[in-house]
């Protein structure tokens, strides 16, 4: 613990970041189910009292750090779940006042360590990510993918890497516990892969609503910047065709891991319907 004498020597920016850091780390505790110790949590009640005569806060700031310190006051032993969210709340607070913007990948994942054993799939769901640049969209697609009970994915030879940084951040522990396999460039269209019914996701097809999904398949999701591609096309127009997603914006088009949740859900509650999800692999 840091006395509150030596934070006060510290540079304004510094000094927030080093208390919001503080904070983090007793909220991640609270994660893992471990409570505070009565010095710990009178610690953060110090801090924040201390942080209370701070002029420099927005009055947005300083409110919710009067309210956090009264609470955490008055209000003892305070539930664990209340006491993760005040802490979460002024340690993004906090964050903002030094000018950072904390991302998905940042977020303390509160949910532990995944389980492979208790996954369940729908056997025969599968995806192909063609050419998907982002590590944030192949992270937040394994996420997604794992959520609704894909089987397999399959990566095109210049797909993103799913073990970047930025993809297992995102994606939450996901990779480590989805099959997945990228596919050499030798392997083309015309192999067993595209045996199995395919459909594309892609503007031109289908109406969501209408669409009707596959017992088992394989929905192709094209790059970011170039859709998918005319091979991929092809072999789904010669086979269940594309599923467009209705827009109403100008913008008219979706973030790719956005698009695939959308259509992904749809599948999922297809399939509750004609079938039941069974142990993942």
């Amino acid at each position: 613990m840091i006395p509150l004498d030596k934070l006060a020597t510290f540079p304004p920016s510094l000094r927030l970041r080093k208390i919001a850091k503080i904070f983090g780390e007793a909220e991640y505790r609270l994660s893992l189910g471990i409570d505070l110790s009565t010095e710990a949590y009178g610690y953060l009640v110090r801090i924040l009292e201390f942080l209370i005569p701070d002029s420099g806060f927005a009055p947005g700031m300083t409110s919710a750090i009067r309210d956090a310190y009264r609470t955490l006051k008055t209000t003892v032993p305070l539930h664990r779940q209340d006491l993760s969210r005040i802490l979460n709340r002024i340690r993004h607070l906090l964050l903002a006042e030094t000018g950072q913007s904390p991302a998905d990948w940042d977020f303390i994942d509160y949910t532990g360590k995944l389980d492979p054993g208790k996954r369940r799939c729908f056997p025969g769901m599968k995806v192909y990510l063609e050419d998907i640049r982002s590590p944030f969209n192949v992270g937040a697609i394994f996420r997604t993918a794992e959520s609704f009970g894909v089987e397999t994915i399959f990566l095109s030879p210049w797909c993103a890497d799913p073990n970047h940084p930025r993809s297992t951040r995102t994606a939450m522990g996901c990779v480590s516990i989805l099959a997945w396999e990228r596919l050499s460039q030798d392997r083309g269209f015309s192999t067993s892969l595209f045996e199995d019914p395919c459909f594309a996701l892609e503007t031109g097809g289908t109406a969501l609503g209408d669409f009707t999904f596959p017992l088992q398949g394989i929905l192709i999701v094209g790059s970011e910047e170039l859709g998918v591609s005319p091979q991929a096309l092809a072999a789904a127009d010669a086979s269940l065709g594309r599923v467009s997603i209705p827009t109403y914006g100008t913008k008219g088009s979706l973030n790719a891991s956005v698009a695939f949740g959308i259509a992904l859900q749809s599948w999922a509650a297809a399939l509750s319907k004609m079938s039941s999800v069974h142990p993942g692999p």
